[in-house]
């Protein structure tokens, strides 16, 4: 997976990630699960974290997976954003 230049960290918010620590996501190694979550809750702010750090192709690659955990409506925008 090619990472885009590193943008300025962001601290996750626990709400965004109730499930685990914040703390011990890393960006590379869980590029999925943070993709999902941010196109599904994310703030303005992550969502453009989200795009400087990631590939628009890599984000696309996730919005398509069989399995991704996004509602229909968001998988919609999305879809129409990436086009």
């Amino acid at each position: 997976m090619h990472m885009k230049s590193r943008p300025a960290a962001v601290k996750f918010r626990q709400s965004l990630f109730w499930d685990v620590d914040p703390k011990t996501i890393d960006p590379k190694k869980h590029a999925r699960y943070i993709i999902e979550r941010i196109l599904e809750l994310g703030n303005d702010r992550e969502v453009r974290w989200a795009f400087h750090r990631y590939p628009k192709r890599i984000i696309r690659d996730v919005l398509f997976l069989p399995r991704v955990q996004l509602r229909g409506k968001s998988k919609a925008l999305w879809s129409l954003v990436l086009k």
